[in-house]
């Protein structure tokens, strides 16, 4: 079966977490990473992403409608923390932090079924 990302139909972590990361993560010190302009400073060590640190937060990297059809729009530039948060049963394993997440906005949670795409299967020889 064909794998598909359902991340790109929810979203939830994106608008559900503060998304804070070692500040030298930030492209004004490491070429590559986090767009700083996009980030601001939490304390002495550490940079958050703008609109993740308040009580009803939405990451400004995010891009979309949560539940239906978003995309990161630093995704190949985006912190640690988000390239560590996996999807619920990706490469089969729970992540009980996004199904509370996704429970937030009225979605699912992911079962591993979820990763396949129905109706691609392999075609008999």
């Amino acid at each position: 079966m064909e794998e598909i990302n359902v991340c790109l139909t929810c979203g939830a972590c994106c608008a559900s977490f503060r998304a804070s990361f070692y500040w030298a993560e930030a492209n004004d010190v490491t070429e590559g990473g986090v767009p700083v302009h996009l980030t601001e400073k939490l304390n002495d060590f550490r940079r958050v992403m703008i609109g993740t640190n308040q009580p009803k937060p939405r990451c400004i990297g995010l891009s979309g409608n949560i539940g239906h059809e978003v995309k990161c729009v630093i995704h190949s530039q985006r912190a640690s923390i988000c390239r560590d948060f996996d999807a619920s049963w990706l490469n089969g394993v729970h992540n009980p932090r996004c199904d509370q997440a996704r429970a937030v906005w009225g979605i699912h949670p992911l079962r591993p079924e979820d990763w396949l795409r129905p109706g691609h299967f392999p075609k008999a020889a």
